[in-house]
């Protein structure tokens, strides 16, 4: 059976329901040349984003060229959309229509802000709303504060998402980047927000901000852990980037001390050379000497051979949990070493190293081959 791919969310099927569902709304809309321009020649060679932009032209040819008449129409639709699905989600599908007004509604700061804040509650409006941020710093972000205090959960959570540095898929903030200071009270406003999705979205952009402001991500960090379990669960998950890089300051802060009384022995990988393609299983001994119970953060890392000879390092959890005085246990974990959409797989020798509390512990060598 053939792997779906995303980009096939926007098949026939689909463009037809949509472009039914616009008709209701915009009677002069001429579904049939939508969907003719939309599978014009070329169509299949498109990608996710690709199409999605493809789609958001075909509608600008179809709509009405005053950009006001046209956002109307889009969040007319938008808000009719959510009340005939009955849905308290977002659609994903529907991401062309903030990639509209992200396209064609960029000079037009008011329409457009009120735009997004209705369409955002249907389809995200994440990516849209950068460009804006960017050509109106100042404005933008004092609207994306006035947001944290909307009754709307998916318009709360837009002012946290929309301005995270280093959003995936989206365009790279280099001014936040630089000093994420503009952003902190949009997160202060809703680190204890009621909804896990504002929340969660509040971890993610202060992991952005960890990657190039660690000591920032701390002192927040710091200031927050222990008040209540929501809050701890949102402080580790924002310092996850920084977990794995094994920064002292956070681990400390989390409970994991100096592994210097824990010892890793019979490291293995089994079998020590194999194909790519293949899976191994790495096993080893761990035993706590301290004299009290510790807590510890136990995980592998795996030293990947990259295209050029070089070793790239990834990271993978274990466990955490407290070891007791004197405790022994055997671990084993089974890794694959497939190729995949993020990970291309290369012949050579790699490295696996057993990290606790952020120390790798011990490190053996073993081969890939084709």
């Amino acid at each position: 059976m053939s792997e779906f791919q995303l980009k096939n969310i926007y098949n026939r099927d689909y463009i037809k329901l949509f472009s039914d569902e616009l008709t209701e709304i915009y009677p002069d809309f001429d579904k049939n040349k939508f969907r003719r321009l939309v599978f014009a020649k070329g169509w299949d060679l498109l990608e996710l984003k690709q199409r999605m932009r493809h789609i958001t032209g075909c509608l600008h040819q179809l709509l009405p060229e005053d950009f006001k008449s046209s956002s109307k129409i889009l969040c007319d639709y938008a808000k009719a959309h959510q009340k005939k699905t009955g849905k308290d989600s977002q659609s994903f599908e529907l991401m062309f229509l903030p990639d509209f007004i992200e396209i064609y509604g960029i000079d037009h700061y008011k329409i457009s802000v009120k735009a997004i804040e209705i369409i955002t509650k249907t389809t995200s409006a994440e990516f849209a709303v950068r460009p804006f941020i960017e050509k109106y710093p100042d404005k933008m972000l004092a609207q994306m504060m006035k947001w944290t205090g909307h009754k709307n959960y998916w318009v709360r959570r837009l002012a946290s998402e929309g301005c995270r540095p280093r959003l995936p898929w989206g365009m790279a903030l280099k001014a936040l980047k630089n000093d994420p200071t503009p952003i902190l009270p949009i997160l202060e406003e809703l680190i204890n927000d009621a909804a896990e999705t504002v929340r969660r979205s509040v971890a993610n952009n202060l992991n952005d901000i960890s990657k190039d402001h660690p000591k920032t991500v701390y002192q927040i960090s710091k200031k927050h852990l222990g008040q209540n379990k929501l809050k701890d669960r949102l402080i580790k998950h924002a310092c996850r980037g920084l977990l794995k890089k094994g920064d002292t300051k956070i681990l400390r802060l989390f409970g994991f001390g100096d592994p210097v009384t824990v010892e890793i022995s019979e490291l293995k990988m089994a079998p020590a050379k194999m194909k790519i393609g293949d899976s191994g299983y790495l096993s080893f001994k761990i035993v706590s000497k301290a004299k009290t119970e510790k807590k510890l953060r136990l995980e592998f890392a795996v030293y990947y051979v990259k295209s050029n000879g070089t070793l790239s390092k990834k990271v993978f959890q274990i466990s955490e949990k407290p070891f007791k005085s004197g405790q022994a246990e055997h671990i084993k974990r089974k890794q694959r070493f497939t190729d995949f959409t993020t990970r291309k797989h290369h012949p050579g020798v790699h490295k696996l190293a057993i990290i606790v509390n952020g120390i790798e512990k011990a490190k053996i060598n073993f081969e890939l081959t084709l």
